[in-house]
């Protein structure tokens, strides 16, 4: 199992990465955290050699004290070499909860983005359709044709999809090149393997978000967990890293510990046994 991806056929990073939801806030709509914790785990995800990390301009407590992105500059401005920041745009969150922004909110998104981050262009921008879960049958021509047109202006240099079903990736397909689908994915949310196999048939990455999902007491996990000695957590990690050569891993967190246990479970080869028990 390679342990590096190529992004878009030219960016080169790290399957398993970090995801920036959690910096902000344990749990949506709970307290925030403390910033200097998050931007501590910021710097140590790098010494790490996470190369790859994935925010967007909502994640951000819910007081608005504490934001992801301002996080990401603080601790890690200016950027080293290679690393690799995806964003998101497309919900927009108010009182009656997140509706599909307009093709203008997008770009406003985007720019808002490029600012918090200290960025002249992003590395990946996904357009993000729905809300919370999925929305079967609704168009995303007209928003993606936005961040389209933005990667032409040079302000965006890959384009992805977010919580998309085949047929709406087929519709970003053709407008622009994808080059990353970011779903819900683990061990136990398996609805979207059609929408893992075309990525994996087109070199496309697929990130599932929440990676290391439920069941985490499940007999099987717990077996191969024994078997290498790590946690069942590492093993959901690990087991998304060996279904298929696009998988790109973004595990959140907002703990040191956490994050260094995450990253652990890059190392760990599942044998065939192992696989079966999983299945």
């Amino acid at each position: 199992m390679t342990s590096q991806f190529r992004l878009g056929g030219d960016l080169t990073i790290n399957r398993l990465g970090f995801g920036a939801m959690r910096l902000s806030q344990a749990v949506p709509g709970g307290p925030a955290r403390e910033a200097e914790q998050g931007r501590a785990v910021l710097r140590r995800a790098v010494e790490l050699g996470v190369d790859h990390i994935d925010t967007a301009g909502f994640y951000r407590s819910q007081d608005g004290t504490v934001s992801a992105n301002t996080l990401i500059r603080e601790a890690l401005s200016p950027y080293p070499d290679g690393l690799v920041i995806a964003t998101k745009a497309g919900p927009v969150f108010g009182p009656g909860g997140p509706r599909p922004g307009t093709p203008a909110e997008v770009r406003a998104q985007v720019e808002s983005d490029l600012e918090s981050l200290g960025l002249d262009r992003l590395d990946l921008v996904y357009l993000r359709v729905g809300g919370t879960g999925p929305a079967p049958g609704e168009s995303l021509a007209e928003r993606f044709e936005v961040l389209a047109r933005m990667r032409d202006e040079g302000l965006i240099r890959h384009l992805g999809v977010s919580n998309v079903d085949a047929a709406q990736l087929a519709e970003a397909l053709g407008i622009a090149p994808v080059a990353a689908v970011q779903n819900a994915f683990h061990r136990g949310l398996r609805a979207d393997t059609a929408v893992l196999d075309v990525c994996t048939r087109a070199g496309i990455a697929f990130v599932p978000f929440f990676p290391a999902g439920g069941g985490l007491d499940d007999p099987g996990l717990l077996k191969v967990a024994d078997r290498h000695a790590v946690t069942p957590r590492q093993v959901a990690l690990a087991w998304l890293l060996a279904v298929s050569p696009v998988t790109v891993v973004i595990p959140g967190t907002g703990s040191v510990a956490h994050l260094e246990e995450n990253v652990a479970a890059s190392s760990i080869t599942l044998t065939g046994d192992d696989l079966a028990d999983l299945a």
